[in-house]
């Protein structure tokens, strides 16, 4: 009779539940939740673990940012992705058994800059660096400087190093790059609605300022690794962090993925468009055709999604929930990451 008892037990949780429960006195697991379980562990692996990201309806974009008008209705299959953005460890180990040369340290070609003197043609890339001095926000160039020898592995440049920094996001990477790392792990890069609904926790609603909720510091702390103070001259580190915080620093969302706003940066799939939300599809939506920005016409542009440790009120408000970035695909900078996403078959 217990035996009975206990099978009776096991179908009521198998059809109401979907998670890893177990049987009253015989501890057997429901076949739904050991399905679930024993895909989980076969996400966990070198390249990380992933968190299950159930399909559903949602209201994507903003009303504050005229990129990402209109709020419209999205639906997406269920999927996995990375719990968080991929690490220096994770990136080395895929160029340790790849032997990939990234965007920034490969060498440059004079035909692609007409003009410019080949003496000055060597690799590196872009790194923030704060001006002694700043009388207007409008010249982003003040703020950024083209260091020789800047790439994955010395993300601020040929003196600086990633050796005691493994657990940080990995940066300088160009969106050649990252793809070429989710391929390698089996994984893909996001679309911008699937990255969305993820910050989102899947929640079918647009009315959080952030993607945690309506404060800026909920309970007096601060949810994400942004920037403090009078930018780009002073970072206060109020949340404890100048530059990229290591991952997982701050609390996960209510699906189990970390650091969805601030620390750095991360590609989509996505070309970037900013009229794309008045013609996007409902279903599964992979972006337009091709790019366009209308300040810089002549180069190919993906989304970027997120923000980073230097977004602030006061400048780049492009952390908050809706929001859409946008990065040149051969501009790699030491704010710019990337994490993974992977379909189910």
């Amino acid at each position: 009779m217990l035996i009975n008892l206990t099978l009776v037990t096991c179908l009521s949780i198998f059809s109401t539940r979907d998670t890893l429960s177990c049987c009253v006195g015989e501890n057997i697991p429901t076949r739904a939740g050991m399905i679930k379980s024993q895909l989980a562990k076969q996400s966990s692996n070198a390249t990380g673990k992933m968190v299950l990201i159930e399909g559903g309806k949602f209201l994507m974009g903003s009303s504050n940012f005229e990129d990402s008008k209109p709020v419209h209705t999205v639906e997406l299959h269920s999927f996995y992705m990375d719990e968080h953005e991929v690490t220096n460890a994770q990136f080395a180990q895929f160029v340790k058994e790849t032997g990939y040369v990234t965007v920034a340290e490969r060498k440059l070609d004079s035909k692609d800059f007409p003009g410019v003197d080949p003496n000055m043609l060597v690799p590196g890339s872009a790194v923030f660096s704060k001006p002694k001095e700043l009388n207007s926000l409008n010249n982003y160039l003040m703020w950024w400087e083209y260091i020789p020898g800047a790439n994955w592995q010395h993300p601020e440049g040929p003196n600086s190093s990633i050796e005691d920094k493994m657990n940080y996001p990995v940066v300088q990477v160009a969106y050649e790059d990252a793809a070429a790392y989710a391929k390698w792990a089996g994984k893909r890069l996001p679309t911008e609605a699937e990255w969305e609904y993820a910050a989102r926790s899947g929640r079918d609603t647009n009315e959080d300022l952030y993607y945690w909720g309506k404060e800026l510091k909920p309970n007096g702390k601060w949810a994400a690794n942004i920037y403090q103070g009078k930018f780009p001259v002073e970072d206060s580190k109020e949340d404890g962090y100048e530059g990229a915080a290591p991952v997982k620093s701050f609390q996960a969302n209510a699906l189990g993925l970390y650091d969805m706003e601030g620390n750095v940066w991360e590609w989509c799939s996505d070309y970037y468009r900013p009229d794309y939300y008045k013609s996007s599809t409902v279903a599964n939506p992979k972006g337009p055709e091709n790019s366009y920005d209308p300040q810089e016409p002549n180069l190919e542009k993906r989304v970027q999604r997120g923000g980073s440790f230097l977004c602030n009120d006061q400048y780049c408000e492009r952390y908050k929930a809706g929001s859409r970035g946008k990065g040149e695909v051969n501009s790699p900078t030491n704010n710019v990451g990337f994490r993974c996403v992977k379909d189910i078959k």
